[in-house]
């Protein structure tokens, strides 16, 4: 039987997956993925509160710091971390962020795929056997095709 593929957890893995092979980018990714969460999620939140719809949330961020210095500690922490990231990418991984491949995906994965990814290494868990394996399996397939591809274009 076919895989739906939006609950297809190791093609979304392995997709992205094969966009973090390196030891270093997938560190990298461990620090900086829970900043940009975090300070995207207080961007919205400050959307929000700019909507009009303060009275349904309680504010975190801006109520200990003040809603400036949040603006600019928000801002901050987005920019260095995406430049870790893109850093990370360019030096280490030697090929393009999943974003720009497929925005929504990267997006959505990033936080699942290094929780996910620091679960595995430091307890060895799987969401069931053999899912690191088979994805595993499948990045390795995907950055194969990739670096044939790359070559290719360079012909």
């Amino acid at each position: 039987m076919a895989k739906i593929g939006l609950f297809d957890l190791e093609k979304h893995f392995a997709f992205y997956g094969a966009y973090h092979s390196n030891p270093v980018n997938i560190f990298i990714h461990m620090l900086f993925v829970w900043p940009i969460l975090f300070t995207s999620l207080v961007i919205l939140y400050s959307l929000v509160l700019l909507l009009g719809y303060s009275a349904l949330f309680v504010g975190f961020l801006g109520v200990l710091l003040g809603f400036s210095l949040a603006w600019k500690v928000v801002l901050a922490a987005q920019l260095f971390c995406w430049t870790g990231q893109f850093l990370g990418h360019g030096v280490f991984e030697k090929r393009a962020p999943a974003l720009l491949d497929n925005l929504t995906q990267a997006f959505l994965m990033a936080p699942f795929f290094v929780l996910l990814e620091a679960l595995q290494m430091a307890f060895g868990y799987e969401p069931y056997p053999g899912f690191h394996a088979r994805v595993k399996a499948k990045v390795d397939a995907n950055i194969k095709e990739w670096k044939e591809s790359k070559q290719k274009k360079n012909l």
